[in-house]
């Protein structure tokens, strides 16, 4: 790696919060290829930890009504924490002016188009790997006249590349997390000696799991 893709830390921002650092990039992108405005009603669909992200800057646009919306009901306290009303799928209000989907599951890329109002966007930020994924895209979605839009970390949108490159986006993320609110994301830690024991107990025990940081011994 050159020297210049490294970025140091702001000295406000402890190494502990700053492993959020990718996933708060991935969120960013996907506001800027939303572009939620002043007083949106704005749906995330799936609130682990890129969903609640993406949330959690909604929010802070002035006016802006964000639901997050996720099948288990643990993660209402993380909703309000965020400043988002929490909705499971079934009970999500409609009418969005925008909607992203997160949750990395088929069924909740089902339900997103569900929540968007007329002419409004979906913005997708799942990825599915080889799996084949059905989506209805006719009756509400033509009717309506929706946009279904892909959004990925590894290219800036075409708005930004002018002024924008990936150490900026850095740079931003990072200065974002002097802001303490995102540590209700870290959801557990572990020393490094222990990895093979907790990759095992996360990956069959995954419920309520969301950011778990793994400590390397200091010299």
């Amino acid at each position: 790696m050159p020297a210049s893709a490294v970025v140091a830390l702001p000295e406000a921002v402890p190494s502990e919060r700053a492993v959020l650092a990718a996933n708060l990039e991935t969120a960013i992108n996907a506001v800027w290829d939303g572009a939620p405005s002043v007083g949106d009603r704005i749906a995330v669909v799936g609130a682990g930890v890129v969903g609640a992200l993406v949330a959690w800057l909604c929010a802070r646009i002035p006016g802006t009504e964000v639901q997050l919306i996720d099948v288990d009901p643990g993660r209402a306290t993380l909703a309000m924490a965020l400043g988002a009303r929490f909705a499971a799928p079934g009970a999500a209000a409609g009418d969005c002016d925008l909607v992203f989907h997160a949750s990395g599951a088929p069924a909740g890329l089902s339900t997103a188009p569900d929540l968007a109002g007329q002419e409004a966007s979906v913005i997708e930020l799942s990825w599915y790997g080889q799996r084949a994924v059905p989506l209805a895209l006719g009756e509400a979605f033509h009717a309506r006249r929706l946009s279904l839009r892909s959004s990925q970390v590894g290219h800036l949108p075409p708005q930004r590349l002018p002024r924008w490159d990936y150490r900026r986006r850095m740079e931003l993320a990072l200065a974002l997390l002097v802001d303490s609110l995102p540590d209700v994301l870290i959801s557990g830690e572990s020393d490094f000696a222990d990895l093979p024991a907790t990759m095992h107990r996360l990956a069959y025990s995954p419920a309520g799991a969301l950011c778990h940081r793994i400590r390397y011994p200091q010299p």
